[in-house]
């Protein structure tokens, strides 16, 4: 049995959130770096991962890592890889993307010439074939450059995890499905608590939250380019993790989980993501303005990507938006808020200093997750013997 080392890419400051996960899901950890985890696993580990992590954005099989300060050890360091292992003669190559840190190399488009030139440079020699068709199964390359340090892989994954396959319409500023899981799983949040996202847009918070409570794999109804791997991936592997995810799921549970929004249309975007999650019969979506947002439940979570001016338009109405989001908490005085937002008076308008916040990069946006904590509830009796 091959073991090999995989790389998970997730948001920079979720890293724990990431390294977590796959703790739990029984592989050992290699290295935790700025947004990223190395850990080591076996074929079957590339199925899993896929399927089963809901905080990383795809799994890379790391091909090698070198020095490189000229184009010249760029190439010799790709061309000692020994590709053949893992490409057929047939498979389809490139370097889907290239990212340069603090290097002495830096233009992608020369990275990504150089690289092609040393992989078929190295295949010529092993397949003994002067050109490749590249029409069988795809092999994207992804490579990063960190202070002169290359580390090179093959993308497994495809598509971006955070594409579960349920979301075709989204609000104006969505939250990525990644994302939204993270941040439930940084807040002590469990299936018999309600939830509520005052601001549920496409209704990717509920959704996630009911994806967990149901125990559905996120990625259980999408496809991943290693699935073409055949050489290196049995069919057989990845029908076994499937069966695996499908096994786990439990529809069958009684949960409160709410999603509102001041947009009719988007609510029934919301609705029609649900019903593809698979989750529709779990979450109770409503036409509703936040000023109105009260409950009578007591303990509850309120975890929210409420606007912060991603449009200019927006800027002028944040006081009065975030003003109403603290009264809002004020009537639920017993619960606890999570927030996502990038607007910084957040808490000077909201009234109140978060217990929390930790700052998180959503893509490039510098956000903060502002943690308002409520009171514990009241421990339950235990049963008698």
């Amino acid at each position: 049995m091959k073991i090999y080392e995989l790389i998970a890419p997730c948001h920079f400051g979720l890293e724990a959130v990431l390294k977590k996960e796959i703790y739990e899901l029984g592989y050992e950890i290699t290295k935790v770096e700025d947004g990223r985890v190395t850990f080591e696993g076996d074929a079957e580990a590339i199925c899993r991962a896929n399927i089963f992590l809901r905080t990383a954005e795809r799994v890379l099989l790391k091909m090698g890592q070198f020095h490189a300060e000229t184009f010249e050890e760029l190439f010799q360091g790709i061309r000692k890889i020994p590709w053949e292992e893992y490409i057929p003669a047939d498979g389809k190559f490139w370097v889907a993307k290239a990212s340069s840190i603090k290097s002495k190399l830096f233009s992608p488009s020369d990275i990504q010439s150089i690289v092609k030139k040393a992989m078929v440079e190295r295949m010529r020699e092993h397949y003994h074939k002067k050109w490749f068709e590249e029409s069988g199964a795809s092999f994207p390359l992804r490579l990063f450059l960190m202070k002169d340090e290359v580390t090179v892989a093959i993308d497994t994954s495809g598509d971006s995890l955070h594409k579960r396959g349920y979301r075709t319409l989204s609000g104006v500023a969505p939250i990525s499905e990644t994302l939204a899981a993270a941040l439930i799983m940084l807040t002590p949040w469990q299936g018999d608590r309600i939830l509520v996202d005052p601001f549920c847009g496409s209704g990717t918070f509920p959704i996630e939250a009911a994806m967990m409570a149901a125990n559905i794999a996120p990625g259980i109804n999408r496809g991943f380019t290693a699935e073409g791997w055949t050489d290196l991936i049995g069919q057989q592997q990845w029908q076994e993790s499937v069966q695996e995810a499908r096994d786990l799921i439990n529809t069958d549970i009684s949960v409160d989980i709410q999603g509102y929004d001041i947009d009719g249309d988007v609510i029934k975007a919301a609705r029609d993501n649900a019903r593809r999650a698979g989750v529709e019969h779990l979450i109770h979506f409503q036409q509703r303005p936040l000023s109105s947002l009260s409950h009578p439940k007591k303990y509850g979570f309120l975890i929210a990507n409420p606007p912060y001016g991603e449009r200019m338009q927006d800027k002028e109405m944040l006081p009065q938006l975030y003003t109403e989001i603290g009264e809002a908490l004020k009537r639920l005085d017993s619960w606890s808020a999570y927030l996502i937002t990038g607007y910084e008076d957040a808490e000077r308008y909201i009234g109140r200093k978060a217990d929390k916040n930790r700052k998180i990069y959503n893509g490039m946006i510098k956000t903060y997750f502002y943690q308002f904590l409520g009171p514990k509830p009241p421990r339950r009796p235990r049963p008698q013997k």
